[in-house]
């Protein structure tokens, strides 16, 4: 059966009121799906609707054009009601080719709605696609709404006046496609109009292109007369009072940094080494010099880690990045820093590997690595932070953590966390409480592992300060004189007295709370960083269909909180979900002998809310 277009109907139809849409931008990665999905969700935000995006890149830096293998894709879910997820299945797809539609038909959901650009429909790109016919023509598309529309000549017609090459004018498209999308929602052009203005500050004729393509879609929108083509509106979000903005994670944790080191009283030191997707780290921070930050990008990455511990040596506090691949290479460096006890902050935006796996997308498969990932017993506190917003949050108490005990701590976040949005209600950092760092400038008895009674950090002392000279390094030290030692009894308690530090950091963190449901219970759902927002949402649609389900989100991942083991004690079932192997999983099982049962998935996408909500009925009616 041939695929059902729209067609013209005797009047348009009346703005229909929607709680919530998943848009899905794809096309080729030159084609602008990342700025597009980016400038949608900015209008978004200032609408007031909730929201979370979820950007998809390919690995490759420029694909064959037309080829699945270079497709890229932004996802965007906004609502009027709170929304933790970028959604299980897009409503609207806005296809740019025939290999975007290929890629990403399978996840639209039923009777939605596919805006194709037909001016790259053609024999050439079904074939590069896997086409064997034109989807257009063979019945491959029933059961959606097609809206073709040949954005290629549309684009091209609203710019011809700019005097671009085709080539040039093309690039615009983007621009078409956005304008059109935010004719259907009710979303602003002026923040893109302030964007191109600026973007192309120095480039007038195209700013003038990417401004009429804008204008151009936008209008279409107005005046086309196709079946089902309608004007939707998302009524705004109820939220508390305050200034809100989006937020992606790398921004947060940037900010959380920065906020940390100034609740510490320390500038900050980043040293790091270009990696995907942690690079975006590098590119925040590079721009607040005026907050007390200094960034340095190294030659590679235990060049990167060995200046940030050298920052550290030197008063300030040291921070590095990296994902998986590259935390391997500064696992010897960490634990030199361990050794010396000195504070340094890691932060592993987690990819799929191993080796150089899908460097661009998701997984949560380095906790293995975090928790136990170097030579000799070097335990190292690991936080994981759970939402974009939250990375800000993490970021402060990874500061606070590693400079109270003297020591490195590992902040995991993940590609998804990295690169995702949310709108995030800009807290008051005065409310944050400052922890400043006391330095040691008295020489009376003074030595480098002198330690406070209660945390059992060492006191650190600046270089340069009359009478505390001292010596730190690999080599194990002298418990009572920090001098090099090689003797067998000092090396135990040195080792003993360095892992009880970090135990002890349990006594200062929040006991574990039940982020939804109740404390005890037929089933518990435990997750930890970005798996949140799906097992949020699966257990709240759980628990409204009446089943005993509970949802613990672990923050502190080592050492973990001291009430953890008695509160799982208290669920019948217990269900891990991952996006790796079962890790989280193991941890559990052998710290608390609880039959914990893993949920794994390792496609580098995020879990769906549906998955886990027949995850958790699949246990309860067992």
């Amino acid at each position: 059966m041939a695929t059902k277009l729209a067609s013209e109907p005797s009047e348009r139809p009346a703005r229909r009121t929607v709680e919530s849409v998943v848009i899905r931008f794809a096309g080729d990665s030159g084609d602008g799906m990342q700025i597009t999905g980016t400038q949608f969700t900015q209008s978004t935000a200032l609408m007031g609707n909730d929201l979370a995006t979820f950007p998809d890149f390919p690995a490759e830096i420029r694909a064959p054009v037309g080829t699945t293998y270079g497709v890229s894709a932004f996802q965007i879910n906004f609502a009027s009601y709170d929304i933790m997820t970028p959604g299980d299945a897009p409503d609207v797809l806005v296809a740019m080719n025939p290999a975007a539609l290929k890629v990403h038909l399978k996840d639209v959901r039923k009777g939605g709605t596919l805006i194709l650009n037909t001016g790259a429909f053609n024999d050439r790109n079904f074939q590069k696609a896997g086409y064997k016919a034109n989807p257009l023509e063979d019945g491959s598309l029933g059961g959606f709404r097609v809206l073709p529309i040949d954005v290629s000549k549309l684009t091209l017609n609203a710019v011809e006046k700019t005097g671009l090459s085709q080539k040039d004018a093309l690039r615009c498209k983007n621009f078409w496609a956005l304008g059109l999308m935010c004719w259907m929602y009710g979303r602003e052009l002026q923040p893109t109009v302030e964007w191109i203005n600026k973007r192309f500050e120095k480039r007038p004729e195209l700013a003038a292109a990417n401004l009429a393509a804008l204008k151009a879609g936008h209008a279409y929108g107005e005046t086309a007369e196709l079946s089902g083509f309608e004007s939707v509106e998302v009524p705004k979000a109820r939220s508390s009072p305050g200034i809100y903005r989006a937020v992606t994670g790398t921004e947060a944790v940037a900010w959380g940094l920065v906020c940390g080191a100034h609740k510490a009283g320390l500038k900050l030191f980043f040293g790091s080494y270009p990696i995907t997707p942690a690079s975006s780290l590098l590119h925040t921070l590079a721009n607040l010099k005026q907050y007390g930050v200094t960034t340095f990008q190294a030659e590679d990455e235990i060049a990167a880690v060995c200046s940030s511990i050298g920052a550290s040596y030197a008063g300030q506090i040291g921070v590095t990045s990296s994902s998986g691949p590259g935390v391997a290479l500064k696992t010897e460096a960490i634990g030199l820093a361990f050794a010396t006890e000195l504070p340094l902050i890691i932060v592993n935006s987690q990819r799929g590997g191993p080796s150089t796996g899908l460097p661009t997308k998701t997984e949560q498969s380095d906790l293995y690595q975090a928790v136990f990932g170097r030579n000799a017993d070097t335990p190292v506190p690991v936080i994981a932070s759970s939402t974009p917003g939250d990375c800000f949050y993490v970021g402060v108490e990874a500061v606070r953590l590693a400079t109270k005990y003297m020591t490195p701590v590992i902040l995991l976040t993940d590609g998804y966390l990295a690169n995702a949005a949310e709108p995030w209600l800009i807290p008051n950092v005065d409310d944050i409480e400052p922890f400043p760092v006391s330095f040691d400038i008295d020489p009376e008895g003074f030595h480098p592992f002198r330690r406070d009674e209660t945390t059992l950090g060492r006191n650190w002392a600046t270089p340069g300060m009359p009478g505390l000279m001292h010596r730190i390094g690999g080599i194990e030290k002298d418990y009572n004189s920090g001098h090099i030692s090689y003797e067998s009894n000092n090396h135990h308690h040195m080792t003993k007295v360095r892992a009880a530090k970090v135990n002890g950091i349990a006594n200062d963190i929040p006991l574990q709370k039940v982020a939804s449901g109740t404390e005890r219970g037929k089933l518990a759902v435990v997750g930890w960083g970005s798996t949140f927002g799906a097992i949020n949402q699966a257990v709240a649609r759980s628990r409204a269909r009446g089943l005993d389900v509970s949802h613990i989100q672990i923050r502190h991942i080592w050492p973990l909180p001291r009430n953890l083991g008695a509160l799982l004690e208290g669920y019948d079932k217990i269900i891990v979900p991952e996006m790796n192997n079962g890790q989280l999983v193991t941890l559990l099982r052998a710290q608390y002998l609880v039959p914990a049962e893993g949920i794994n998935q390792i496609s580098g996408l995020p879990f769906k809310v549906a998955d886990l909500e027949a995850e958790i009925s699949a246990r309860l009616e067992k």
